[in-house]
């Protein structure tokens, strides 16, 4: 059974701010530390489960943040960018029954702690198919058009609320309410990673079915400002909706994330 895990930093137990989410922050080892902590849990309850063979995508920032040597030596890691599918690179590499989404955050504007999608400094609002999607909804989207369920996303309460919301049956685990945008009341470390090692062995077995979104695919994107969406309108097939917002539909969800990747590149060049 080979099981995909996208791991990402913002929704990690006792991480709040950006300068520990950051490589240049002075509390960035610490994060990574717990990163690296909270992976390993899922892993651990993923082999519990009867997984045979798991890749992790270090989806965060650079995505150099995984402690290679303290991974688990049961998974494999795909480490660096750039990487064509982002967050979810290694979805294209072979059959997986089921993704685990391990230190997810909530959408932008939606609440929970460092909330964005994708970029907070350039993407306002992203909808697919008309519906408001954050990291979440968009890399499940992404899975379940090569037929992989989303099992399980942990991260704070308002990411698991999220989650829940898109994906019937979901498993989530809620290592830390958010406070405000920079302020959670967190698991112990060790808690956190005893409730995802639970939560990623029940996720593996659960029902869930794949997020698979109807076909041709729309894509919306609001731009913090209107010279970010100036500029991204460039890329052919793009439709400027307002001064802000531009709409791309794709003939399948991996062509539209993929345009959604560029006018995230060309957005955040101004």
């Amino acid at each position: 059974m080979r099981i995909f895990i996208s791991a990402d930093m913002e929704g990690i137990s006792g991480v709040v701010h950006w300068e520990q989410c950051r490589r240049d922050g002075r509390e960035h080892d610490m994060a990574r530390r717990l990163m690296t902590a909270e992976v390993n849990a899922a892993i651990e309850g993923a082999l519990s489960a009867g997984a045979t063979e798991i890749i992790v995508n270090d989806s965060h920032s650079t995505m150099r943040n995984l402690f290679p040597d303290q991974l688990h030596p049961g998974a494999q890691l795909i480490t660096g960018s750039a990487k064509s599918l982002s967050m979810m690179e290694g979805m294209q590499d072979g059959e997986y029954a089921c993704a685990l989404f391990v230190g997810y955050h909530a959408r932008m504007n939606r609440g929970g702690v460092l909330s964005h999608t994708y970029s907070a400094a350039v993407f306002r609002e992203v909808r697919l198919n008309g519906q408001v999607m954050g990291e979440t909804g968009i890399n499940a989207a992404l899975a379940g058009s090569f037929g992989v369920p989303v099992a399980l996303v942990t991260g704070d309460d308002q990411v698991c609320q999220e989650a829940q919301e898109l994906i019937p049956g979901i498993v989530t685990a809620e290592v830390k309410q958010a406070r405000s945008r920079f302020s959670a009341r967190c698991l112990h470390p060790q808690e956190a990673c005893n409730l995802i090692r639970s939560r990623a062995q029940t996720a593996v077995t659960a029902a869930v079915q794949p997020l698979i979104l109807a076909q041709p695919v729309t894509l919306d994107i609001s731009f913090i400002h209107a010279g970010q969406a100036e500029i991204a309108k460039a890329l052919p097939g793009i439709e400027a909706v307002d001064p802000t917002t531009l709409r791309f539909t794709g003939e399948s969800m991996l062509q539209t994330f993929q345009v959604m990747r560029a006018l995230l590149t060309l957005g955040g060049s101004v």
